[in-house]
């Protein structure tokens, strides 16, 4: 089912989701599935699964020279997502990204979660090689998400690449996008990052996931701000409850987000990690019991590969 439609069969219900990552190359998926049956409980219609470009690494060779070698860490989206189908019966969101793919590969993944039963995908350009200072495409690949996101909607219309008939079985993807409160950090301004957003709107997108943010007010301006320039698909605010002390700098430095003041503070004066994420679960469940009253239509947690956090957050909500 689409997302969209879980919202509509919801009746006004907040629903609850999260996201999870890929296991690391070598771990099974007994590894995942310890992670998410504590959540299942809760009854989220739908699970994320994230997509993980490719690394660089350099080993050295027998005369002293360096080999450059790629690798992904955590490989297996499209495989995860139908054992997820399979094992829970509930819908996955594949995460669908652009660096790492050239358009056919991107092809070839559409057409295999499409005969998997899959039916939403979060389009994402995806981050930059960890080497590199910009993000640089794969040749013969997608500069941008909206690139990606004209992609997915032709074949949702029987276009394919390098074909020029059109064929009457497309796919029929609902299409999700990213959305930053606090604006991306690659976009000069607020006015220019919503310009793009509502351009991902027109070509097809049909829902926004937040990046996390752990001020509310950021999202409420955020919405205002979408409405104002015409964007009325729903809006899904992504949240993570803080776990340990080192998150309070390491969060806001990979994801270019602020940490008000009253979290930051209760956060340093935490005798230890434990402390800090018991804070982080209450400061996690005001912001979510407050969201719910705004009348968001899913609360999305990002759980980065442990539940006990977001379990505790939900146990207080759901």
């Amino acid at each position: 089912m689409k997302v969209t439609d879980h919202f509509k069969n919801a009746n006004g219900k907040t629903l609850f989701t999260f996201e999870i990552l890929p296991p690391l190359k070598g771990e099974n998926m007994r590894t995942l599935f310890n992670h998410i049956d504590p959540l299942m409980e809760f009854n989220p219609p739908f699970i994320d699964v994230t997509y993980h470009r490719e690394e660089y690494v350099y080993k050295q060779r027998e005369n002293g020279l360096l080999e450059k070698i790629t690798t992904r860490k955590r490989p297996g989206t499209v495989g995860i997502c139908a054992a997820i189908q399979n094992n829970y019966k509930v819908d996955t969101v594949p995460h669908l990204i652009c660096g790492g793919f050239n358009k056919e590969e991107t092809e070839n993944a559409l057409i295999d979660l499409h005969f998997l039963g899959i039916d939403n995908v979060l389009v994402l350009r995806g981050d930059c090689v960890k080497s590199e200072q910009r993000f640089v495409p794969e040749p013969g690949g997608h500069h941008y998400a909206t690139e990606l996101i004209g992609q997915v909607v032709n074949m949702n219309c029987g276009r394919y690449l390098d074909e020029e008939q059109v064929y009457n079985s497309g796919t029929d993807f609902c299409i999700g996008v990213a959305g930053y409160p606090e604006k991306h950090f690659e976009a000069p301004n607020q006015k220019s990052d919503l310009r793009w957003l509502k351009k991902k709107v027109e070509l097809g997108a049909e829902y926004i996931v937040t990046q996390m943010f752990f001020d509310n007010q950021k999202y409420f301006d955020f919405v205002n701000r979408c409405r104002e320039e015409g964007i009325n698909v729903p809006i899904i605010p992504g949240l993570k409850p803080m776990t340990t002390k080192s998150q309070l700098t390491l969060l806001p430095s990979l994801f270019h987000i602020e940490v008000p003041c009253e979290l930051a503070d209760a956060i340093e004066d935490c005798a230890d990690n434990k402390a800090a994420a018991q804070v982080g679960i209450e400061w996690a469940i005001k912001q979510s019991r407050e969201l719910m009253e705004f009348g968001v239509p899913c609360l999305h947690y990002y759980s980065m590969g442990k539940s006990e956090s977001v379990r505790k957050v939900a146990e207080a909500l759901f």
